[in-house]
């Protein structure tokens, strides 16, 4: 696997390229599944959002936010399913979202400095 430019998050993350797949393994000394997740891309960003606010699973505490702006202006939302799992879901752009209703976007930059190789994380590696 590729090691690709993490974000600095606050906490040991290691962002990994295989092919156009990517793996971002993190080390936390907590019990499962609170941090313990699995991310996708949907086509419908603000649909999905709209949904999980109106069934009240956006997880504004893990992360400390459910949508997090990174570096890269990527997006991602942190909701828990049924069951009690961490669901990340993933945008390419923020400045495509409508801020009437996506609200409270948290800026990851805003938390930790993005210096150096943080800086230059993408999210969506393929885009230039």
């Amino acid at each position: 696997m590729e090691r690709l430019p993490t974000p600095n998050f606050g906490m040991n993350i290691r962002w990994l390229a295989l092919d156009d797949q990517q793996l971002h393994v993190f080390e936390r000394d907590v019990p499962k599944p609170e941090y313990h997740h699995f991310g996708l891309d949907v086509e419908d960003f603000e649909g999905v959002y709209l949904k999980a606010r109106e069934r009240g699973i956006l997880d504004e505490e893990t992360f400390g936010g459910a949508v997090r702006e990174l570096p890269d202006g990527a997006v991602q939302m942190y909701l828990r399913d049924p069951a009690g799992n961490l669901v990340e879901v993933n945008w390419p752009d923020v400045s495509t979202l409508d801020r009437s209703v996506v609200d409270e976007i948290v800026r990851v930059a805003d938390l930790q400095p993005q210096e150096g190789e943080a800086a230059q994380a993408r999210l969506y590696h393929a885009r230039s």
